[in-house]
């Protein structure tokens, strides 16, 4: 008798189990999962990054309830340990505990970490390729699927002279790309593959929707702030909580807090950058507005088509030269993805360090059908020296010289910014000119 009633009960929990699994099934359309929905994804390099918004985020959230999420390249697995003799990754398992309670402490319950490695320097091709580009572009991309923002926050992907890590950049390179791409069905076609069976083990298909973010800002941690007026919308921090009765300044210097192995900031240091208003660049807006509008102007609910970006464009044919390295990814990456306006902030620029070198490449390019030969005539500020001291190089057809130049900076310079000038020129024509902005200072991130 026992064990009839025993095969009763298990017939009926199967019975139930079907039953489940065919009203699931037999749901048509299953919606993406609403709980990860955001108003704005925020993309960064490392656990701290955050803080740069935080005053103005933490108003949104309180205040408008928006909905925030945040992305970190890497987990912080690098630097020094303020709080602890932890380093590698155990600090970055430090840090990510720290980032989540900073978070949590103005409304944020929702954050991500990527598998990028903190990469010091200023080069963001560095932090690309330690990182992994395509892997983490998909990563964020995924994420922003997820998330479904309707704005994005990050980085500005420049290089200029500030702290301006070369993780930073990269965060804001990637954010742009994933904002261009993550509407394309075609971009990581198996993050929106329809689950064979979504209720299964051992699934395939990963179920995402494409999704197209509205709009993208940027913000900077450049030592210049002059380039950004009218050039993006500027949010005080002196606002009142009516929670917490304190300025949102505060909020964001106590969500500062939570990170101890990073407490590098005096009191008046930290009190100056947390009451500082929050200057965001503006990018890009698929749904108009001004540049200096409310971030949130013209956004609705209503999602959005697919806006294709304008792409890489081959070069015109002749000769042309520039500098190398990051300039030229950007000179070609703002083109690409419709924000030539970015380039047109400021001259380029660089830091180096009193009495040190300079690193600075420069591309010539041949686009015509014949090889030719082309001298560079640097003209540089009393005391500076270059290396290698022959500058005239042989480029193929249709081909380019990526020439390296170091560039050694005299003591006495202290304090200054200088410009560096070379001339391109090949039989007796002048081809073009490359021009360099150098802050002679000792507090620079290595190139």
């Amino acid at each position: 008798m026992k064990n009839i009633r025993v095969l009763c009960v298990a017939v009926f929990l199967s019975c139930i189990a079907v039953t489940f699994l065919h009203a699931q099934q037999a749901e048509p359309n299953p919606q993406p999962d609403a709980r990860y929905k955001v108003d704005i994804l925020i993309v960064v390099g490392h656990p701290d990054d955050d803080v740069e918004v935080t005053a103005y985020v933490a108003k949104l959230i309180e205040q408008q309830q928006k909905k925030v999420a945040v992305v970190y390249g890497t987990r912080g697995n690098s630097g020094g340990n303020a709080a602890g003799a932890e380093q590698a990754n155990a600090l970055a398992d430090i840090r990510e505990m720290e980032a989540r309670h900073s978070l949590a402490s103005y409304g944020i319950t929702n954050a991500w970490f990527l598998h990028g490695s903190d990469t010091p320097g200023g080069d963001v091709l560095h932090s690309l390729e330690v990182w992994g580009h395509g892997q983490a572009l998909e990563e964020v991309v995924r994420l922003v699927r997820i998330t479904r923002p309707e704005v994005i926050f990050t980085w500005m992907p420049n290089y200029v002279v500030g702290e301006n890590h070369d993780d930073h950049q990269a965060a804001g390179v990637l954010a742009t790309e994933a904002f261009d791409l993550a509407g394309d069905p075609l971009a990581f076609p198996e993050q929106v593959e329809a689950p064979r069976n979504r209720l299964s083990i051992s699934n395939y298909g990963e179920g995402l929707r494409p999704w197209q973010p509205k709009k993208i800002y940027y913000f900077t941690d450049a030592t210049h702030f002059d380039f950004l007026k009218g050039n993006g919308p500027e949010y005080s921090t002196s606002d009142v909580s009516p929670s917490r009765k304190i300025p949102y300044s505060r909020v964001a210097a106590e969500a500062w807090g939570y990170y101890k192995t990073q407490n590098d900031f005096s009191d008046a240091q930290l009190k100056e950058f947390t009451e500082m208003p929050v200057r965001l660049i503006f990018a890009k807006s698929l749904v108009g507005g001004t540049k200096t509008g409310d971030v949130f102007e013209g956004i609705t609910p209503t999602p959005i088509a697919y806006a294709r970006p304008h792409g890489y464009e081959t070069p015109a044919s002749g000769f042309s030269v520039q500098l190398g390295g990051p300039w030229a990814f950007y000179h070609d990456f703002w083109r690409a993805h419709g924000i030539e306006h970015i380039g047109t902030l400021y001259a380029p620029e660089a830091q180096v360090t009193p009495g040190e070198s300079l690193w600075v490449p420069v591309i010539i390019r041949n686009d015509t059908d014949a090889q030719a030969e082309v001298t560079l005539h640097g003209t540089l500020p009393q005391g500076w020296k270059q290396q290698p001291d022959w500058t005239t190089f042989t480029v193929g057809a249709h081909d380019t010289y990526a020439a390296q130049l170091t560039i050694s900076s005299p003591a006495a310079d202290k304090g200054k910014w200088q410009t560096l000038m070379w001339d391109a020129e090949s039989n007796g024509k002048k081809l073009g000119t490359v021009t360099l902005r150098v802050d002679v200072a000792s507090n620079g991130l290595p190139q």
